[in-house]
């Protein structure tokens, strides 16, 4: 009441605080982060390790199982997968929302210290959270320039030292990735031939080798004034270094003399490069991919226009003299800008047409301008909050404040309708102002209270959903607060100077056709109706009952399926396919070119950016990364409004493999990493891997039966559904090995190094850290004869074929061994059509696939569980319905204290129904 009367008598100094609120709201805009979505906090914690050359079920032998056995039981762990494929392994560590991850980190870091005797050529486990698997905000790839006739596999690390290192310096970089390419190594080619002349062995070489290099503190000297440090410095650092490792040393006590062999006797030693892991194109050339990861709280704006200008400077300095160049392939702001104009254009017309039907209703400029008021102050001066609660600007909180726009004026409208209703009745301004205010703030305060409480849910709710749309509930809270409090200062100040007189206006108020006489007959309609329903009991409980019955009813029947997040309209498609188990690189590249060829017509920059009617939209953008296991590709279209119209094009040129499994969506506007945000997990887990697969099969064809793929559906299974990648089987045959003088350790080891090449250690050499790599004459075997006939030599100087101390079986084995809960697991993730909600796909999934297969009976062990973003809907559902029945019962608690009433608040609450089943129909 006070502050009313105070409005009114000081409106100069609510003037002054309408104008400091637009003004730090200015400023708080200009610090305010501006990025694509809001930052989700995913508790996750990822361990890499790295074994080159290991099969899957070495890995898992070796490194997962243990690694997995001291990680069970940690304190909020949720959920433990991993996976065991070619030379790496890696465990994903799912927690509670609630878990302290800096706590969760160092009990990880902590419980990984006690695994012990790793293989000697596995790596030390890496850790990495959540936070550093955001998505890029840009993409670039390194080509060369006409002329430049170097294998662009060679330019790896100069990407890693110049174009990493620059783009790494600019702020709000936080990361920086290099993809493609091949790494520096130093080779020791070892010449069999010369092993069996000096009668050394492969172990003996990679032992020696392992030895030389080191470099041991060994304490320290005082002499007179100074203290000198003592270092041992053994290690291999250049060529001539590695060349001169003895590995063996003869004396002969007769003549003195001393014979030595050293590494450059039996073997050359030269720089060289890793064998390719990946093959890359953009747009039909070879590519090497960097992107860029924002840190944390970063303006992506801001951001990007200092990564333009690191690229722009690296293309006019460093670039042109290596004969390469950077090219852009993604930008986020692009995206970014694009929807904030939108959202921008959306906030000014709303605002247009609030104001244009305030105007329409009232017919004074005089009132529309003062209720029109409460608009940029309430927008304006949430943004101050959004930077006090560290929030950024995102299409998210942008919606929020286009949302606001028609809300913030209702506490206006009534607190100055009550206004000018007073002031027609002949009351003075002042009195008006203070009676008219006074008389409605109670209610205006309700209102403004319900709304903000019924947005405590989403505020206090830690799940994806509850942070991604967090943003929404603080922009809204904050204007209508802030709307509450202009209805009750700047509003009785401003009518009391602006309003005029409404005795007068009212006499000259032009009618309007139509909407005058349907407005007079609605009131006179709804004013005798509220008449005999207020006369008679009987009719007004059935009006209440058959009101609240129908919301009930209409709830129930017209209520749809769930879905998690939309997806929205961005400007991505991009495609997992995984072939036929047991592709080589050279394979999965050639599928991957037959799809470039393919798509090769729609690319803009082949036939021009002008689409033909009733064909899809040009490509733009269009890139494949193919690995020996999957093939990841990716394009954007010329025009973004249309880019969904590629979605068959791709799909049909992914999948024309026989045997090929994947999918190929429109990017998600939420989506983090590949999986995207709409996705159902069925993991399969069980202790065979044979008996598992099985079942993967029968339930691939069930889930064909029931979402066939014909209608979109699309099923990758991980790691797929057969044992199929060959394998050549070393089996020894100790005997012989004892009767040569071989043991099985020597064996392998010879066999690693000729056929595929031995990391032995890492060096130092110029500052870099880099492999020093065993291998043979021949780097590759082409066939699998080949293994026969590779040598092994005896420390009797004996140069043997393979095939005469074991025997060579070809079979087969996995791809990929996956866990779920410490469990081999094959999991199938289903991505449903976009027209079929998440919960209706569950539903057929758990009716048609789940329940047969348990009705038809599971071997022993297996067992079956939909996961994915099916547990984040069902725990989503459930946190909400339980939060919002709290927030219903506050609202409630708090109307009955202020109305010092229980029924008035329960005929307010007892309309929600009517409202929410008009939504819900809508």
């Amino acid at each position: 009441m006070n502050l009313i009367q105070h409005s009114i008598e000081r409106p100069v100094a609510v003037v002054a605080a309408v104008l400091m609120v637009i003004m730090f709201g200015a400023a708080a805009l200009t610090t305010i982060p501006i990025q694509l979505t809001p930052d989700v906090r995913n508790p996750v914690i990822s361990i890499r390790t790295i074994w080159p050359g290991a099969a899957p079920a070495e890995v898992e032998r070796e490194i997962v199982n243990p690694q997995e056995d001291e990680l069970r039981g940690l304190e909020g762990l949720e959920e433990i997968t991993s996976r065991a494929q070619d030379g790496r392994a890696s465990i994903r560590l799912e927690f509670n929302v609630n878990q302290d991850m800096d706590k969760a980190l160092l009990l990880v870091a902590n419980r990984l210290d006690r695994v012990g005797d790793y293989p000697d050529e596995a790596s030390e486990p890496t850790l990495k959270t959540s936070s550093t698997e955001d998505n890029p905000i840009a993409w670039f790839g390194l080509q060369r320039r006409e002329g430049n006739d170097r294998d662009l596999n060679t330019y790896r690390d100069f990407a890693e030292d110049i174009v990493q290192d620059r783009l790494e310096r600019v702020p709000g970089v936080s990361l920086v990735n290099v993809y493609g390419g091949a790494e520096r190594e130093l080779e020791v080619i070892v010449d069999p031939t010369r092993l069996a002349l000096y009668r050394l062995t492969v172990s003996q070489v990679v032992s020696a080798l392992r030895a030389a290099n080191a470099s041991i503190s060994a304490g320290d000297v005082d002499e007179g004034k100074r203290r000198y440090v003592v270092r041992s410095e053994g290690e291999l650092t250049t060529l001539e270094s590695v060349r001169n490792v003895a590995l063996r040393t003869d004396n002969d006590p007769a003549t003195g003399r001393v014979a030595r062999v050293t590494v450059g006797d039996i073997a050359e030693v030269r720089f060289g490069h890793k064998e390719k892991q990946r093959f890359i194109r953009f747009l039909g050339g070879q590519v090497i991919v960097v992107n860029t990861v924002r840190d944390t709280g970063a303006n992506v704006i801001e951001t990007m226009k200092g990564i333009r200008a690191a690229v722009a400077e690296l293309n006019e300095s460093i670039l042109p003299e290596a004969g390469l160049f950077l090219t852009q392939f993604y930008d986020e702001t692009t995206y970014i800008d694009s929807a904030i104009d939108l959202v921008q254009q959306n906030i000014f017309v709303g605002g247009a047409l609030a104001a244009l039907v305030l105007l329409i209703f009232l017919r004074s400029m005089r009132a529309t301008l003062v209720v029109s008021l409460a608009i940029p102050v309430s927008v304006v001066g949430a943004f101050v909050a959004m930077a006090m609660l560290g929030r950024s600007l995102n299409v998210i909180s942008l919606a929020g404040l286009a949302f606001a726009i028609g809300m913030v004026v209702d506490a206006a409208i009534v607190v100055l309708e009550n206004i000018y209703r007073l002031r027609e009745e002949g009351r003075p301004p002042v009195e008006a102002a203070y009676r008219g205010a006074s008389q409605v703030w109670g209610a205006v305060l309700v209102s403004a209270l319900t709304t903000v409480m019924v947005f405590i849910p989403i505020l206090v709710m830690k799940l994806e959903v509850g942070q991604l749309f967090r943003d929404i509930a603080v922009a809204l809270s904050v204007a209508v607060l802030l709307s509450l409090l202009v209805s009750i200062t700047v509003i009785p100040a401003l009518s009391k100077k602006l309003l005029g007189n409404p005795s007068r206006d009212s006499r000259i108020r032009l009618g309007l056709p139509l909407i005058d006489p349907f407005a007079a007959f609605f009131v006179k309609a709804m004013i005798g109706f509220t008449r005999r329903v207020a006369r008679s009991r009987v009719l007004a409980l059935t009006v209440v009952g058959a009101i609240c019955g129908a919301g009930v009813l209409a709830t129930y029947f017209f209520l749809p399926k769930l879905d998690y997040l939309p997806n929205g309209n961005r400007n991505l498609l991009f495609g997992v396919i995984v072939p036929p188990p047991g592709y080589n690189l050279k394979t999965t590249a050639d599928i991957a070119r037959d799809i470039e060829a393919e798509t090769r017509h729609l690319w803009s920059t082949e036939t021009g950016p002008q689409s033909e009617p009733g064909k899809p939209p040009k490509i733009q953008r269009f890139f494949f990364v193919a690995h020996r296991g999957s093939t990841f590709l990716g394009a954007n279209s010329v025009e973004p409004g249309r880019v969904r119209e590629l979605l068959p094009v791709l799909r049909k040129a992914a999948f024309r493999e026989p045997g090929t499994f994947g999918f190929v969506n429109q990017r998600s506007l939420f989506g983090r990493g590949v999986s995207g945000a709409r996705r159902v997990d069925l993991h399969i887990s069980g202790p065979r891997l044979e008996t598992i697969l099985d079942v993967a099969l029968k339930a691939v064809v069930m889930i064909e039966s029931t979402l066939p793929r014909e209608k979109g559906t699309q099923v990758r299974p991980r790691p797929g559904l057969e044992l199929g990648a060959p394998e050549v089987r070393i089996v020894p045959n100790r005997t012989k090995l004892a009767d040569n003088g071989v043991t099985v350790r020597e064996l392998g080891e010879t066999i690693d190094v000729f056929n595929d090449g031995k990391r032995v250690v890492e060096i130092t050499v110029g500052g870099k850290r880099i492999d020093l790599t065993l291998m043979g004459p021949v780097r590759n075997i082409t066939e699998t004869q080949g293994i026969d006939n590779l040598p092994v030599v005896t420390k009797s100087g004996i140069i043997l074929p393979a095939s005469s101390l074991a025997e060579m079986v070809v079979t087969s084995g996995p791809t990929e061994i996956r866990h779920t809960e410490r469990e081999r697991t094959v999991t199938l993730q289903i991505r449903p059509p976009v027209n079929i909600p998440l919960e209706a796909a569950l539903d057929s999934l758990n009716a048609d696939v789940i329940g047969k297969l348990r009705a038809e009976g599971l071997p022993d062990g297996v067992k079956l569980r939909l996961a994915g973003t099916a547990d984040k809907l069902s725990q989503t559902w459930d946190a909400m319905v339980m939060r919002l029945a709290m927030a219903v019962i506050i609202v409630y608690l708090v109307m009955a204290v202020l109305f010092e009433s229980f029924v008035y608040p329960l005929i307010i609450v007892l309309s929600v129904p009517l409202a929410t089943a008009g939504g819900i129909g809508g």
